[in-house]
């Protein structure tokens, strides 16, 4: 059957179908009603005791997801045959997004639903299915993830803890511990990892108040203060057999497939929380006097505004292109079991990846800026923006630290290529043909054909530098882990530019000049600025990778893959502020 979906990773080779991508425009009455929903439950449930929440307060935190489950904020991952709601996963990221004003509660509710209960719905079996979802749909059973260990962070798969089957077969007896578990002090169920006979990795469901469970006490934090993080012990503790998640040995198909879920997750929360620094910051350059006059009338806060919303909007074209794709990949070709799900799950971990790295880095810059127009205010935490601030530094640390990350983009790419699922050396090899023959520079009328033209550069640089790379380093490129992230950052740039420039492109052809206006300003803004800083990544890896003559032709190419005529910045910031200004926050 021929493939009708978009294929993860071929981004880098192939052009997006703008008519195919999902935009925030796209968005159906019903996914925005449930994302008001979503934003009502928060403004009247959790800001009016989020002081309380800061002080961890146990009892608080459990009504509210119960009260969220109420609402059916708790299902939209879970099949309706268990109680969910079985949303697609378009509007179960508009949750997420709208969630992320809850501060510390929305990191609860997404731990919960997220790395949490995903794991019993995509591998569970139907006995734990039917025990457990919908328990954990309603919020009357509030599930935790434990992986991390003492000794092993990134490095998952050297876990010490351990489970051993009773000799009657009836028991997996488990010993040993996990460190900075979200929800553990109030949650109900546990998705644990261990080593069976101290190799075969594998998965459990563990129930609190089992004999020899139990737990240290709560980590002082940095910030997201008001979820719980507390370290777990297991000293001779019998789990049931049939608690076992999954298949034996086969923990790291649901380790690693829940975690790519929980990185793109994790960005859509942090597009809430970007869209949140904007509205507040605006709020506050608007109000605040200096000098006679608002600071939203100052250039360089204009400059800063403008800079927070072209982020956001780039992340939020980025985030819903990803959710459309995966969701598009289940309806055409949906999953029947835990490996089909895992391997439809897989096909987006490149994309998975890049989301995360530039949704954390994105909203730290963007948090970021809002301290700084807040001034002194800015790191008082009668002011939100200082909490967000905080709160927004773990991320980076999430779900793989973003080093872990810009390590598996690259190398999830090469290994599709070498499984021949991507036509990514070919290309590479064609391109090498191309350089061969004098390179023109191609006329373009309007500017979004600029633009276009622009990113057909970015590609053409990734695949020159790809290639170089492979040729270079063969078997042994894993190890040059620079060489590496340089590549990845290429790679995030160029979905990143991509996304933005199909949302822009498919607004513009559908709603017409004056609609896209502001898309189109911040579109270009963030694609010449990012090209610009492209030549640099790449000289210093060509510098890597060559030296001599060879090095001198390379950047020689280099010079020709890169030329441009960048546009008026000054002036695109100023034009963009003033539409952040007029809304008073986050503008499309």
């Amino acid at each position: 059957m021929a493939r009708k979906w978009v294929q993860g990773g071929a981004f880098v080779m192939e052009q997006v179908d703008i008519l195919q991508m999902v935009t925030p425009e796209d968005f159906t009455e019903e996914q925005l009603l449930i994302a008001q929903t979503t934003r009502d439950f928060i403004e009247k449930e959790v800001l009016p005791v989020d002081a309380q929440l800061e002080a961890l307060d146990y009892p608080l935190t459990v009504s509210l997801l119960k009260k969220a489950g109420d609402t059916g904020l708790l299902s939209a991952d879970i099949p309706e045959s268990y109680g969910g709601l079985e949303l697609d996963k378009v509007t179960s990221t508009l949750i997420s997004e709208e969630l992320a004003r809850g501060s510390s509660l929305a990191l609860s509710i997404g731990a919960h639903v997220g790395i949490g209960t995903l794991p019993i719905v995509f591998f569970g079996n139907e006995e734990q299915k039917a025990k457990y979802l919908p328990l954990l749909a309603t919020g009357e059973k509030i599930a935790a993830y434990c992986l991390t260990e003492p000794s092993s962070g990134s490095d998952a798969l050297s876990a010490k803890t351990t489970a051993a089957l009773s000799e009657d077969g009836a028991h997996y007896v488990l010993n040993g511990s996990k460190l900075y578990i979200t929800n553990a002090g109030f949650a109900d169920l546990f998705i644990v990892y261990a080593k069976i006979d101290g190799k075969h990795f594998s998965a459990f469901i563990v129930e609190k108040g089992m004999p020899g469970f139990s737990m240290g006490p709560e980590e002082k934090k940095m910030g997201i203060k008001g979820s719980s993080t507390r370290p777990l012990y297991f000293e001779d503790v019998r789990i049931p057999a049939g608690q076992l998640l999954g298949e034996k040995g086969k923990g790291h198909v649901i380790a690693f497939n829940i975690l790519n879920m929980g990185r793109f997750k994790l960005a859509a929360g942090c597009l809430g929380a970007a869209k949140e620094s904007i509205e507040l910051s605006a709020d506050y350059a608007i109000t605040r006097k200096q000098f006679g006059k608002a600071l939203a009338d100052f250039p360089l806060i204009q400059q800063k505004l403008a800079q927070m919303n072209t982020l956001a909007y780039v992340l939020e074209s980025m985030v819903y292109r990803t959710s459309g794709a995966i969701d598009q990949r289940f309806r055409e070709q949906p999953p029947v079991d835990g490996m089909e799900t895992a391997q439809a799950i897989a096909e987006y971990a490149i994309e998975c990846s890049i989301n995360k790295v530039f949704a954390t880095e994105a909203l730290q810059s963007i948090c970021d800026e809002g301290v700084q127009i807040h001034g002194g205010y800015g790191y008082i935490q009668e002011y939100k923006i200082e909490r967000i601030y905080r709160d927004a530094r773990i991320n980076r640390i999430f779900e793989g630290t973003n080093e872990i990350n810009r390590l598996l983009i690259p190398g999830m790419l090469l290994k599709k290529a070498m499984k021949g699922e991507l036509s990514l050396f070919e290309s590479m090899r064609q391109l090498e043909k191309e350089l061969m023959n004098p390179m023109t520079s191609p006329q373009s009328a309007s500017l979004l054909d600029q633009l276009n033209v622009l990113l057909d550069q970015s590609k053409r640089l990734l695949l020159y530098i790809g290639g170089l790379a492979v040729q270079t380093y063969g078997e042994q490129l894993e190890e040059q882990q620079e060489v590496l992230a340089g590549f990845a950052d290429l790679m995030i740039d160029l979905y990143a530019m991509e996304s933005c420039l199909a949302r822009t492109s498919k607004r513009y052809r559908q709603s017409g000049e004056e609609a896209a206006l502001l898309a189109v300003q911040m579109t270009q803004l963030f694609m010449e600025q990012t090209f610009e800083k492209q030549p640099i990544i790449a000289r210093k890896l060509l510098t890597t990778m060559s030296d001599g003559d060879e090095r001198r032709m390379h950047l020689s190419i280099l010079k020709k893959l890169t030329k441009f005529q960048p546009g008026h910045h000054v002036g695109l910031g100023r034009e963009i502020a003033k539409r952040v200004i007029e809304q008073k926050g986050y503008s499309v």
